[in-house]
């Protein structure tokens, strides 16, 4: 499992987060990189003396099963509210990272562009 550096892994939550419809990318008073949709924050990284963060909004069914995986934990100050965080993600982690990014946007969405999402993605 190899570990990409953080220009890398901020290439790769850019690409996916601001492929979604009318995100945007703010960097927030702690000089953490936020990706916001209607205001609301979905995604938030920052680095630290252990590296690249990336934290995520998620529900409690979903962050307990991931905080069962070894590389996933709970973010400080707003775990209790579902988030959830990886430490220096490899590139194998960034296919379910895409899907947890997606449902984190779809958490913050409105209703309206739920519906964009959903239309764009019928099966």
């Amino acid at each position: 499992m190899k570990t990409q550096n953080t220009a890398g892994m901020l290439k790769n939550m850019r690409d996916i987060c601001l492929a979604l419809p009318e995100a945007v990318e703010i960097i927030d008073g702690f000089g953490h990189k936020t990706f916001k949709i209607s205001g609301k924050s979905f995604v938030i990284s920052g680095e630290n003396e252990n590296g690249f963060n990336l934290s995520f909004k998620s529900d409690r069914e979903t962050q307990e099963l991931l905080l069962q995986k070894e590389n996933f934990y709970k973010t400080p100050y707003i775990g209790q509210h579902g988030w959830v965080s990886i430490q220096n993600p490899t590139e194998n982690d960034w296919d379910e990272l895409t899907d947890l990014i997606q449902e984190a946007y779809l958490r913050a969405a409105p209703k309206r562009m739920i519906k964009v999402w959903n239309e764009l993605h019928k099966k």
